[in-house]
């Protein structure tokens, strides 16, 4: 018998007999460590225990009654920063920027399932066959999403996406040639002054990292709304913050909450930005209407492979939702909301970088005109030569020392050609 199987048929053993023991959730956490340090050396007398090895049995075994099972163990390696549970035998990992497929596993279907329904209960979610799609988060922020059948074919579906324990900065990501410290300095003169930013790249390319690093910039004075999925934000140093999550319906179909409802009733907060974690749907609607009715400032993201390509997916999500707006409305929507975008991606080299920032203009005949300001070439984020076309607002946003004597932007006044502006 190879050492996997070997190692996979000992915790197999232990859980059967924990499993029949009486008394293990009123057992205090050493007293549990303590019985399944002593059910290991009594079942395996053959086997010459190592201390570490001891110990990993134990902290894996503690975990599938106290904690996430296996899971634990990829979870406590800072190394690893996602986790896909493609079955109960299947795991694999992105350590270190290389997917891999990993030793240890769970020791059966039930333990899997088992594993979610702790997660899912422990952040007030459900799932089951009638809802089999969940998006939550763990009491430490890292997302999960999970698949059950009949979404997933054959098994339940697990994918954990972790954050670094140590929050990346601005400065963090210059340091990492994320983008250089001028870029850096432009973002943040935009921030401040309450320039709308969109930004876009694909899967895994940074997008919140990037969006929290944003966010400290935001001056600490204001009220700031975070719409999310699953709350993964992690702004600091903002006190007058205000956290909202959407919830999936319950299994008889009724208490959904949606993006949209959220950005609806943020509206009636008396919110001086929002920030919308991720737009996928119908919602970008609503968000850009919010960004369009005096909340200059906000911050979404968004998936799309170039900057163009982000503002044809927002025309399809506006349009897919039923506004009953026609094409050339919708983009004029887009062109008064949105004034920067930026782009990341992720090099062959693992490497999540900003490929361009660049500003929108507004509308020339049907078309929504852009203005790329940086652009990476030869593998540095430069400036392209081109300037700021809209600096209104960094003439009116002036932020001094003393927050009350900010100057307030003047609201945008609707644009008499476009009947559609009824935001």
């Amino acid at each position: 018998m190879d050492a996997t199987r070997n190692e996979q048929d000992i915790l197999r053993r232990v859980r059967r007999e924990l499993y029949l023991t009486e008394g293990l959730s009123e057992m205090e956490d050493e007293a549990l460590k303590a019985l399944i340090r002593k059910i290991l050396m009594r079942q395996n007398p053959e086997e010459d225990f190592s201390p570490e090895r001891l110990r990993q049995y134990t902290q894996t075994l503690y975990g599938n009654f106290r904690g996430l099972g296996v899971l634990e163990e990829y979870l406590g390696d800072d190394s690893i920063s996602e986790v896909m549970v493609n079955a109960w035998d299947i795991i694999f990992v992105e350590q270190n920027g290389v997917v891999r497929r990993a030793e240890h596993t769970f020791s059966s279907e039930k333990e899997l399932d088992d594993i979610i329904q702790r997660i899912v209960a422990s952040a007030g979610r459900e799932v089951n066959r009638a809802n089999p799609i969940v998006d939550t988060r763990l009491p430490g922020g890292e997302r999960v999403n999970v698949v059950l059948p009949p979404a997933s074919i054959e098994t339940p579906v697990v994918t954990i996406r972790r954050f670094p324990k140590n929050r990346i900065t601005m400065q963090t990501l210059v340091e990492f040639g994320t983008l250089s410290e001028e870029a850096a300095t432009f973002l943040e003169g935009l921030v401040k002054s309450k320039y709308n930013i969109f930004i876009s790249g694909g899967t895994s390319s940074g997008k919140t990292t990037f969006l929290n690093a944003l966010s400290d910039y935001i001056p600490k004075s204001e009220r700031i709304i975070t719409i999310e999925d699953s709350a993964e934000l992690q702004l600091t140093g903002i006190a007058n913050l205000v956290r909202l999550e959407t919830r999936n319906s319950n299994t008889a179909g009724s208490g959904e909450i949606t993006i949209r409802d959220l950005i609806r009733t943020s509206l009636r907060m008396r919110p001086e930005r929002i920030i919308v974690g991720e737009v996928r749907g119908e919602e970008a609607l609503d968000m850009l209407g919010a960004m369009n009715t005096g909340h200059d400032g906000s911050l979404s993201t968004g998936h799309a492979n170039s900057c163009e390509d982000m503002l044809r997916r927002l025309e399809t999500m506006v349009l897919q939702g039923g506004s009953g707006l026609p094409l050339n409305a919708v983009r004029r929507q887009i062109a008064s909301s949105i004034d920067i975008i930026v782009h990341l991606g992720r090099l062959s080299t693992k490497r999540r970088v900003v490929l361009e920032i660049t500003e929108i203009i507004g509308m020339e005949d049907e078309d929504i005109v852009l203005n790329r300001l940086y652009e990476r070439r030869e593998g540095a984020l430069v400036p392209t030569g081109e300037q700021l076309t809209h600096t209104w607002k960094q003439e009116v946003y002036r932020y001094e020392d003393d927050p009350a004597k900010t100057v307030r932007a003047r609201r945008r006044e609707p644009d008499p050609e476009d009947p559609y502006f009824f935001f």
